[in-house]
C-alpha cells in the first residue's frame, strides 16, 4: 500500500474538494487525495470509528446517553453540570469539524487551514469582530449559573475531542481541531444572530437612491409593502417618526457587492404559529415551527432530549457548539421562533484628521486600533487593521487592502457586538414551568431579534417580539435607521445604555412591553411579514412578501370558520401547503403573455403550454410541469423588467432586484415594463420555455431538487438530490438552487405526540447510518416522533473522574 504523499499542501486538498473534485486535480495530488481513501489503511478511514458509546470519566458526575432509532442522544443526570457535560460530548463526537468552521468562519480563521480562498471573509470577520463581542459576552456570563453549565459543556466537547477519533474532514486537510472554548460556544451564538439580523439593507437603498432616484427606490425598495397580512392583524397606537433626508455617503458599488456577500441572505426566512385550544379538536394548544435557514450537510441543528434535575426535561433542537435546545418542548410547554426582522444595524461616516482621530460632535476622539495577522496556509499572511469607534466596529478596507473610495471609515453598530444575554434566557426557557416563566426567560433574550410564539400545558399562548431594537436620535427626535448616517455629526445616535464590546443596559432601546405582542391569541402565524400596521416604534426597514404569511392565515381563517377544529394532522399539512402564492398574483400577467402571444420558437417542444398555467391549480409539485414553467417565467419576467436598466443605471450586477410582491404590483403601463406589460411577460415566457429546452427538464422535480452541499462539495460527501415540493413562494418553503428552507419541520401538541424531522441526519459522521437516514423522509413530507420518552438501553455512562 501506497504511503500518503506527505507534500501535498493544504491548498492542493482544497482545490479537489472545494473545486470541481478529484477529477480536475493534478494526478499527483489525486493519487494523494484517493490513498486517503485506500480500504483499511487510508488516513480517512480511522474516521469511521467515531462513536459515542462506551464509558467517559465526568468530573461532574454520573450522567447517562441513551440514543434513539433516529439518533438522537436522551442524556439523562440528577446535576446540570453533569447533564451538559454529557451533551457537549455527544455533540464534540457527531458535529465537531462543523462546529469549528463555523468558530473559524467568525473569527475569521479559515485561511489558516484552507488558504487564500477565504481570505476576504477573514478580513471581513476580523473586522467587524465578532471574536471580541463573543469575549464580552463571555466575560458577562462567567461565574454565573449558566457560565457554569456553559463550561461544563466546553468541557465535555473536549472530553469527545480527547476520546473520539479525528473526524474525517480533518484528516482530508491534514489539520488537528483545537480546543473549544467557552467564546467559541458563544461564537456561534453570534453566528446565529448575524445570519438573522446582520443586514447591509441599508447601504443597498442608498446606492440605489444615488443611482435610480429616491422616488424609484420608494417604488422598487418600499417599507413596508403594501398588503392586508400583518402577523398582527389589529392597529395600534402609533407614533412619529423623523425619516431624515439624504444619506451622509453613498456606498461605492464594490462597497455593496463585497458586504453583501457577508450579510443577511434575503431568502432567509420562517414560518411558525400558534393555536389556541379554542380553536382545537382536543381542546388544548399547538405550536407549529419551520425555520428557512440554509440547508447544509449537515444539517445547521442537532437534535437532543436533556433530562436533568427537576424540572429539566426538554427535547428539541440546538445548533452544535450551543447546550440548550432553541426549539422544542419541555414538561410545561412548547416553543419556536420566527425572524422578526428588525433593524438592528447602522452605518456611520466620519470625518477623520489622518493621525488616527475623527471627530465626533465637539470633541476628536481616536479610532481604538490594534493590528491583527491572518494566517494564510501556504501563502503569504495578511495584515489587518481592526478598528473600533464610540458606535462599534469600524471598516476600512476592501478585502483586496485599498481604502474605502466613498469614505475614510465606516462605522458599524449592532446590537450583537454588545455582551447579550441569550445564552441565559435559552437556558431559562428550557425549564420555564409554564407562560409567566418563559415569558420571564424571554425577555433576556437579547438577540437576534424574533417572533416567539408559546403555548403550555395550561392552556395558555403567546406571541411576542423579543431581542433589542435601538430608539436612534438625531438632536433628541427619533429617526429611521433607513440611511447611512454622518457619525461626526452624532446622526442615528443609539442609547446611552448601548456599550459596544461590553456590557449593555440596555436603556434607551424599545421597551420589551411596547414591542408587539400578544398574550392568548385565539390563533397567530408568523412568517416574517411585517409585525403589525401601526408600531409604536420604528422596527424595520424591510419585510418579507406576503405570500407565506397569507397562505397560512387563508389555511387557518377557513377551517375557524367551519364545522371541523383544528389538530396536529391539520397544522403538518398547512405546513407542507404547495400552493405558492405568487400565482393568484400572477395569474393575471401570465393572462396577458397568452393573450399577447408568443414568437415562433424552432426545435422547442415545451413540456407544458403557457396556456396550461391558466387553468393550473398553483401547486408546486414535483411531477407536473405547470410549476417548472411558472418558476421559471417568474425569473425571466423579473430579468427582463429590471436588469437593463439596473445596469444602465450602474448597478453592479449582482445587485438584489426588488421582490416579486414589487414587481406583481406594479401596474401595467409602469416605465419598468416601457408601458407594455404584456409585451415584457410574453417575451419572458420564451425565455423561460428557451431554457426548459435547453435543459431538457419534462417536470418541477427535474429542477427542484435537494441540493444540500458538504462545505468540501464532494459528490460522496453530499446528499443525495432528490425530488421534492415547494418554492419560495409556498407555506412549504424551499428554494432549491440556494439550498434554504424547512431547516426543522416540528408540531407541537399536549394531547399526543409532538413530531417533527431534520433535512438530513442527526449525526455528521459521513460513516455513521445516521449521516442522511431522514432525508427522504423530509424531502417526502414525512415526520417523526419526538416523544420525552428515554428509550431502552445506554450508549454511554459517564462516572465520576477527572479523566
Amino acid at each position: 500500500m501506497r504511503i500518503v504523499n506527505k507534500e501535498t499542501t493544504r491548498r492542493a486538498v482544497l482545490s479537489a474538494v472545494l473545486g470541481a473534485g478529484v477529477g480536475g486535480m493534478a494526478l499527483t495530488d489525486a493519487r494523494s487525495y484517493l490513498e486517503r481513501f485506500a480500504p483499511g489503511s487510508g488516513t480517512v478511514w480511522g474516521a469511521a470509528n467515531r462513536n459515542a458509546a462506551g464509558r467517559v470519566e465526568s468530573p461532574y458526575g454520573a450522567a447517562t446517553v441513551s440514543y434513539d432509532d433516529d439518533h438522537v442522544p436522551h442524556v439523562e443526570a440528577d446535576d446540570e453540570r453533569a447533564v451538559y457535560f454529557a451533551v457537549g460530548y455527544c455533540h464534540g463526537a457527531d458535529r465537531l469539524f462543523q462546529m469549528d468552521l463555523y468558530r473559524r468562519l467568525m473569527a475569521g480563521e479559515l485561511s489558516a487551514v484552507v488558504g487564500d480562498v477565504a481570505v476576504d471573509s477573514d478580513v471581513f470577520h476580523r473586522q467587524l469582530d465578532f471574536a471580541g463581542a463573543a469575549e464580552a459576552t463571555w466575560e458577562r456570563a462567567e461565574g454565573t449559573p449558566t457560565g457554569d453549565v456553559v463550561k461544563a459543556y466546553v468541557d465535555g466537547v473536549n472530553r469527545a475531542l480527547e476520546q473520539e477519533s479525528t473526524p474525517l474532514e480533518y484528516r482530508l486537510l491534514s489539520f488537528e481541531p483545537r480546543e473549544w472554548t467557552p467564546t467559541a460556544s458563544l461564537l456561534i451564538s453570534k453566528q446565529i444572530s448575524w445570519g438573522l439580523t446582520g443586514s447591509f439593507r441599508t447601504l443597498r437603498r442608498a446606492l440605489a437612491r444615488e443611482r435610480l432616484g429616491s422616488e424609484a427606490t420608494e417604488e422598487l425598495y418600499p417599507r413596508p409593502m403594501d398588503h392586508g397580512v400583518p402577523i398582527i392583524r389589529e392597529s395600534g397606537g402609533g407614533a412619529s417618526v423623523v425619516t431624515g433626508s439624504a444619506d451622509a455617503a453613498t456606498p461605492e458599488p464594490g462597497l455593496v457587492s463585497w458586504l453583501e456577500s457577508f450579510g443577511t441572505d434575503p431568502g432567509i426566512g420562517s414560518n411558525s404559529w400558534v393555536l389556541s385550544g379554542e380553536q382545537t379538536a382536543s381542546g388544548d394548544p399547538i405550536v407549529a415551527n419551520d425555520p428557512h435557514l440554509n440547508l447544509t450537510v449537515p444539517p445547521v441543528w442537532y437534535e437532543q432530549h436533556v433530562v436533568g434535575p427537576d424540572p429539566l426535561d426538554v427535547r428539541g433542537v440546538c445548533f452544535p457548539g450551543v447546550p440548550f435546545v432553541i426549539i422544542g418542548q419541555n414538561h410545561a410547554g412548547a416553543w419556536g421562533f420566527t425572524n422578526a426582522g428588525a433593524d438592528v444595524i447602522d452605518f456611520y461616516t466620519y470625518e477623520t484628521t489622518g493621525d488616527g482621530s475623527y471627530r465626533y460632535g465637539e470633541e476628536t476622539r481616536e479610532f481604538d486600533t490594534r493590528t491583527e495577522t491572518v494566517e494564510v496556509a501556504d501563502g503569504e499572511d495578511v495584515a489587518v487593521t481592526v478598528k473600533r469607534s464610540v458606535h462599534g466596529s469600524v471598516l476600512t478596507q476592501y478585502p483586496d487592502g485599498d481604502d474605502f473610495e466613498q469614505a475614510d471609515e465606516l462605522g458599524v453598530a449592532w446590537t450583537g457586538l454588545s455582551a447579550t444575554r441569550t445564552v441565559e434566557a435559552v437556558r431559562e426557557l428550557n425549564v420555564a414551568d409554564g407562560l409567566e416563566e418563559a415569558a420571564a426567560a424571554i425577555r433576556k433574550f437579547d438577540e437576534p431579534t424574533q417572533n416567539f410564539v408559546y403555548a403550555d400545558a395550561d392552556g395558555d399562548t403567546y406571541y411576542w417580539v423579543t431581542g433589542q431594537i435601538p430608539i436612534r436620535t438625531t438632536d433628541g427626535e427619533p429617526v429611521q435607521g433607513t440611511r447611512v448616517f454622518d457619525g461626526s455629526a452624532r446622526e442615528g445616535e443609539w442609547g446611552p445604555g448601548y456599550t459596544p464590546f461590553g456590557e449593555s443596559s440596555w436603556e434607551g432601546f424599545v421597551p420589551y412591553e411596547e414591542k408587539p405582542g400578544v398574550r392568548n391569541p385565539d390563533y397567530l402565524a408568523t412568517a416574517n411579514q411585517r409585525l403589525t400596521d401601526d408600531p409604536e416604534h420604528y422596527l424595520s426597514e424591510g419585510y418579507a412578501p406576503p405570500f407565506r404569511g397569507g397562505r397560512i392565515y387563508d389555511r387557518l381563517d377557513e377551517r375557524a370558520a367551519s364545522d371541523e377544529s383544528m389538530d396536529a394532522a391539520f397544522a403538518r399539512d398547512v405546513q407542507l401547503d404547495v400552493v405558492d402564492g405568487r400565482y393568484e398574483l400572477f395569474r393575471p400577467i401570465v393572462g396577458e403573455a397568452v393573450e399577447e402571444g408568443l414568437p415562433v420558437m424552432v426545435d422547442v417542444d415545451p413540456p407544458v403550454s403557457p396556456a396550461a398555467l391558466l387553468d393550473w391549480d398553483g401547486g408546486m409539485r414535483p411531477g407536473d410541469p405547470e410549476p417548472l414553467l411558472f418558476e421559471h417565467w417568474l425569473r425571466a419576467f423579473r430579468d427582463r423588467t429590471f436588469e437593463a436598466a439596473f445596469a444602465d443605471a450602474g448597478l453592479p450586477e449582482d445587485f438584489s432586484k426588488p421582490n416579486l410582491w414589487v414587481l406583481g404590483t406594479l401596474p401595467p403601463d409602469s416605465e419598468w415594463f416601457d408601458g407594455d406589460r404584456a409585451a415584457v411577460a410574453a417575451a419572458a415566457m420564451s425565455d423561460a420555455l428557451e431554457t426548459l429546452s435547453d435543459e431538457g427538464w419534462e417536470d418541477y422535480g427535474d429542477w427542484n431538487r435537494v441540493r444540500f452541499e458538504h462545505p468540501f462539495d464532494q459528490p460522496f460527501l453530499n446528499y443525495d438530490q432528490l425530488r421534492t415540493s415547494g418554492s419560495p413562494g409556498t407555506v412549504r418553503n424551499f428554494r432549491s438552487e440556494s439550498s434554504r428552507g424547512a431547516s426543522w419541520r416540528m408540531v407541537a401538541t399536549f394531547d399526543g405526540e409532538s413530531r417533527a424531522i431534520l433535512p438530513g441526519g442527526n449525526s455528521g459522521d459521513y460513516f455513521s447510518d445516521h449521516y442522511d437516514d431522514q432525508l427522504r423522509d423530509w424531502a417526502d413530507g414525512e415526520y417523526k416522533s419526538m416523544a420525552r420518552t428515554v428509550p431502552d438501553g445506554v450508549d454511554v455512562t459517564f462516572e465520576e473522574g477527572d479523566g
